[in-house]
């Protein structure tokens, strides 16, 4: 006799459960445009490389002879695969069953999900729709008890939502409603991605309504909110889009932080010059312009990664490839306040800085900063105290840094375009202009006796403007102060690939004194 009985009830008991929470369920599904959790896991990873864990774990039903009536399975689907043939975690919830929520849940399965990724260095990615497993009134009733906040389990669980942020590449994908720990959940990534028909709100309507707040659910959580607060790296309006978004997010990480980065084939000299840089700054100061295009065409072409593009706007982060080498970019974006330093650019530089930190990524800024954003809004949002948590995370990577001054350097945040007490590499354009005030509006407080006291108070502002201007020649600062080089805009890519290569051997692979936090 062999074990034929008992295979035939495992490929029942599978069956079963990849029904998942019924066909009406499924095609409530389908009609929201949602695909299922498991249509979901095989577009976003390699054809045919998901190996699910704990495929059969659910609640059964038996007969009176204790035969299987029926499964209906866990709402965690969750395993290995590869993404471009390397492995990684995956785990999704299965909005089908009881809407992703506490009492359809076994809640080991998504946290040894967390535990297999940290503890065998894997990248993983939370496919996330519903509560995440979080809470439900309905928990009450079923078990017989509400639930204490912050038991050993979910102690543990709420750790290790976090704890891999300092270990493995953490991506979230919110493909639905997403509420209370699912929200947590897609908030607590390196990369989070969520379609334009999705919402995430720590409680949805029906409960916000109670504090008097009628509101639907894009009007509450819906993708301009999320992306323009932060809590979400970017929006896309298909759920392929998604996973290609998180696919190339990936390409530019290392395994974990005991790996770098991984260095790509490169077709695109390096040496390459772009004659259109040269007429990238206009000459008239108050004109703005777009920063990029400049990064584009300094960057290998079509390597430039963006994250957070709708949120901290006068900052752009993201990553790309020199002499395909991975690097973290940061740029000022003049066409938001100028470049200045607002609460929300700080805040979004200390979680870009911390990223490349923690995964071992050399840093790259392209600086027009004016300083700190100034006014009453400044001061209401605690700019000053963002930014030097800004600062105070820029000053304590240990990576290799290198500082393009496209234009301007000033005041404090203008300071701190370079790690402070330890070398860096730095080099300014023809058109950079620095100090410890913009001209602008400085003259007239410092010369505010000169000014008053000319018969042509404008004639005499324009006089001293005119001569301070000849004295803040980068060149004048280039004879006293060091300043690596002056460059003709046109070498900034030669340079950075140079840098690139500089900086590849003298990383060290492992765990850093600090990480990135949420």
């Amino acid at each position: 006799m062999n074990w034929q009985p008992e295979l035939e009830e495992l490929r029942r008991r599978e069956a079963l459960a990849r029904e998942m929470g019924g066909a009406d369920k499924v095609k409530r599904q389908h009609e929201g445009g949602r695909l299922t959790v498991r249509e979901r896991v095989d577009r976003l990873v390699d054809k045919g490389s998901f190996r699910e864990i704990g495929a059969i774990s659910g609640v059964a039903e038996y007969d009176s002879s204790n035969e299987l009536k029926g499964l209906t399975p866990a709402n965690c689907v969750f395993g290995r695969a590869q993404i471009d043939g390397r492995t990684v975690v995956v785990v999704g919830d299965d909005f089908t069953v009881r809407g992703g929520s506490a009492d359809a849940a076994i809640h080991a399965k998504p946290l040894m999900a967390e535990d297999i990724a940290r503890e065998f260095r894997l990248p993983i990615v939370r496919v996330i729709e519903g509560s995440g497993g979080g809470g439900s009134v309905k928990t009450i009733e079923t078990d017989g008890r509400a639930n204490l906040p912050g038991q050993v389990g979910q102690t543990r669980g709420f750790y290790m939502m976090t704890a891999n942020l300092s270990a493995v590449p953490v991506v979230g994908l919110g493909l639905g409603s997403v509420a209370g720990l699912g929200a947590a959940r897609l908030a607590s990534t390196h990369y989070s991605v969520m379609t334009k028909n999705s919402a995430m709100f720590v409680a949805g309507p029906p409960v916000v309504a109670r504090l008097g707040q009628d509101l639907g659910k894009q009007e509450l959580g819906g993708w301009q909110i999320q992306t323009r607060s932060g809590a979400i790296d970017h929006a896309v309006d298909m759920e392929d889009e998604a996973f290609a978004a998180a696919r190339r997010f990936l390409s530019y990480m290392p395994s974990s932080t005991y790996e770098l980065p991984p260095t790509l084939p490169c077709d695109d000299d390096p040496n390459r010059r772009d004659d259109s840089l040269m007429n990238a700054v206009p000459r008239d100061r108050r004109k703005v312009y777009k920063m990029r295009p400049i990064i584009e065409a300094i960057v290998d072409e079509g390597s430039f990664f963006e994250m957070g593009q709708m949120f901290g706007r006068s900052i752009i982060t993201g990553f790309a490839r020199f002499d395909g080498r991975a690097v973290a970019l940061l740029a000022s974006d003049p066409f938001h306040y100028g470049g200045a330093w607002s609460a929300e650019a700080c805040q979004k530089i200390v979680r870009f800085v911390d990223l490349a930190e923690t995964f071992h990524f050399p840093v790259v800024y392209l600086a027009d900063c004016p300083g700190f954003m100034i006014g009453l809004e400044a001061e209401k949002s605690a700019t000053i105290r963002h930014g030097v948590r800004a600062m105070a995370a820029l000053n304590q990577t240990k990576t290799p840094w290198c500082t393009m001054i496209i234009r301007n350097a000033y005041g404090v945040a203008g300071a701190a375009h370079q790690p402070a007490g330890r070398l860096s590499l730095r080099y300014a354009w023809l058109s950079a202009s620095w100090g410890s005030l913009p001209l602008e509006g400085g003259i007239e407080a410092a010369y505010r006796a000169d000014i008053d006291a000319a018969d042509d108070a404008q004639a005499k502002l324009a006089e001293i403007e005119d001569r301070l201007n000849k004295l803040r020649s980068p060149f004048r600062t280039a004879e006293k102060f060091w300043v690596e080089e002056i460059i003709d805009p046109r070498e900034t890519r030669p340079l950075l690939c140079d840098f690139a290569r500089l900086a590849e051997p003298v990383r060290t692979a492992g765990p850093v004194h600090f990480s990135m936090r949420p």
